[in-house]
């Protein structure tokens, strides 16, 4: 059993080892910051535990499960700006297509 495996969670845990997490109080941490290791007591854990103990970096984060979405991904917008819509700029007749029309491409073959 290799014991130099580094997780942040015991979910990360289950997800990659075939055997169960050793249930203890002491805990080792590494800061991501400073990247010094370091133990501290789970049974005696306060407030004050949240900050690594050598550049005051506050390592406890709130857990956050990801929740589905559908969403357009696109780069800043205001860097590029070609995903928005410009409603000052007036279509013309025949410039009127949604995305529910079909390409005017996909009728050819070939």
């Amino acid at each position: 059993m290799d014991r130099r495996k580094w997780f942040d969670c015991p979910e990360c845990h289950a997800e990659q080892e075939s055997h169960p997490l050793l249930q203890r109080f002491e805990m080792i941490f590494a800061c991501k910051k400073c990247k010094k290791c370091f133990r501290k007591d789970a049974s005696e854990f306060e407030e004050a535990d949240e900050y690594c103990p050598h550049c005051d970096n506050h390592f406890v984060l709130d857990a956050v499960t990801p929740k589905p979405a559908i969403s357009v991904e696109g780069a800043d917008v205001r860097v590029d700006s070609r995903m928005i819509k410009d409603e000052r700029v007036k279509a013309k007749d025949g410039d009127k297509i949604t995305i529910f029309d079909p390409d005017r491409e996909a009728d050819k073959l070939g």
